[in-house]
């Protein structure tokens, strides 16, 4: 009798398992679906991370044309500002021709043009100056 009533209770056991299995086996065909399910929704967004690698990889190659062009530029900026410093410096180093006769001064502006005309200079700082302010 007791191995009777093992022999249901295994059954039963078995009964539980495989309805139990067959449960999971419907849950995980409906998660892998590419339409709706969840292997749908993985495959979406491994689309998009492809397309924003993609994206990221254009835009570095693009921000790394535009340093450069950025950084020639502003060394041909410099070395124009040296040149034109260096003619500043000559110009007022040499002594005016001895037979050019002096202009006349310019006549008087008005107060409201003279306001308009007038010129602001700047000077570049560089670091020595920088250090000597700090």
């Amino acid at each position: 009798m007791l191995q009777y009533t093992a022999d249901i209770l295994m059954g039963l056991g078995a009964l539980g398992a495989t309805i139990y299995c067959m449960v999971l086996a419907r849950r995980l065909k409906r998660f892998n679906q590419l339409e709706n399910g969840m292997g749908g929704a993985i495959a979406v967004l491994s689309a998009q991370v492809d397309d924003m690698t993609k994206a990221l990889n254009r835009a570095q190659a693009t921000s790394a044309s535009s340093a450069e062009q950025l950084r020639t530029v502003t060394e041909r900026a410099e070395q124009a500002t040296q040149r034109l410093e260096l003619l500043l410096a000559t110009m007022n180093q040499t002594p005016a021709p001895a037979a050019a006769a002096p202009a006349p001064p310019p006549a008087p502006e008005p107060a409201a043009d003279a306001r308009r005309h007038q010129r602001v200079l700047r000077r570049r700082l560089r670091p020595s100056d920088l250090e000597a302010a700090e």
